[in-house]
């Protein structure tokens, strides 16, 4: 499950999102236009999983709290203690 931080739109302006991802152009749907777009196609869908969009996770069971406990393990200083313990492995595997 992604983190806000890890969407490639968090924090950023649409023609910003257009540049890196190398797009001519950007639109964003709304949110309820999609959800009939797809429920066209299929009225039988009852729910939709939009945590990506909205936040709103269909299992109830995930909040902020646990969101931001996620981020703290996958951000850019959790990845560099973690990288500094596996030079330090691979150094005395090399010593040894």
């Amino acid at each position: 499950m992604p983190t806000a931080n890890e969407l490639i739109a968090h924090g950023r302006e649409v023609d910003e999102i257009r540049q890196i991802i190398g797009a001519d152009g950007l639109i964003f749907q709304d949110l309820n236009d999609l959800i009939e777009a797809v429920r066209a196609e299929n009225p039988d869908i009852q729910q939709f999983e939009c945590s990506v969009f909205n936040g709103v996770y269909v299992t109830k069971d995930v909040d902020q709290q646990y969101l931001d406990f996620l981020d703290s393990l996958r951000n850019d200083d959790a990845k560099a203690v973690l990288f500094q313990n596996e030079m330090e492995n691979l150094e005395m595997h090399n010593e040894g």
